[in-house]
């Protein structure tokens, strides 16, 4: 099968990696001014040609690099898993902030959380970088789309991931209201972690 990104498919890898090191370089200055990390790990990739062009054909687009690039904009995906829920909203201060970096989209599912239980908050960005991108534009545009989660989000959207593209699988509907549950209790704990580690920041001040 012929690679839907084309000649772009290095360049894609090339736009990660710097804005990879962009979100890097901010968590050292977090690091440096406070003491603690902005997060506590990063994920990172960029969507298999197979899956893009899956996603085109799901989208009624013709399976093209400009389909892929443009009008999808998850062709490079990066998840930012952080320990509390306030260091999402520090990683967005930061995000905004990023020169090259616009937000072209944003979904808060913390305050309106998805009805089976999903917590998140997604972000579409557009990049401006050296390189030419689809439309021919050089300095291009790129878009990626940013994940955030606690720990306790991330663990959770991992096994209903497993759950959801599992075709096959018994008692549905008993996991379905369990993971609603369990989504429910991490949900509190975050907020309780949240609100232990506010009081101990007060103590010290």
């Amino acid at each position: 099968m012929m690679n839907i990104y084309g000649k772009y498919a290095v360049t894609l890898e090339k736009v990660m990696e710097n804005l990879v090191e962009k979100i890097k370089r901010y968590n050292e200055e977090q690091i440096e001014k406070t003491g603690e990390a902005a997060y506590e790990h990063l994920i990172y990739r960029v969507k298999s040609p197979e899956s893009m062009s899956e996603k085109c054909v799901r989208k009624s687009l013709p399976p093209t690099a400009y389909s892929a690039l443009h009008e999808i904009q998850d062709a490079i995906g990066i998840r930012i898993v952080c320990r509390f829920i306030d260091d999402i909203y520090t990683n967005l201060k930061y995000i905004r902030k990023m020169p090259g970096i616009r937000i072209v989209e944003e979904k808060d599912y913390i305050r309106n959380v998805k009805p089976n239980g999903y917590r998140s908050y997604h972000v579409i960005i557009k990049i401006r970088d050296e390189y030419e991108d689809v439309t021919g534009e050089n300095p291009g545009s790129f878009y990626a789309e940013l994940q955030l989660r606690t720990i306790a989000m991330d663990t959770w959207a991992s096994l209903e991931h497993q759950m959801k593209y599992k075709h096959e699988i018994k008692n549905a509907a008993l996991i379905v209201r369990e993971l609603k549950r369990c989504a429910d209790e991490l949900a509190a704990c975050d907020i309780s972690m949240q609100t232990i580690r506010n009081l101990i920041k007060e103590s010290e001040g």
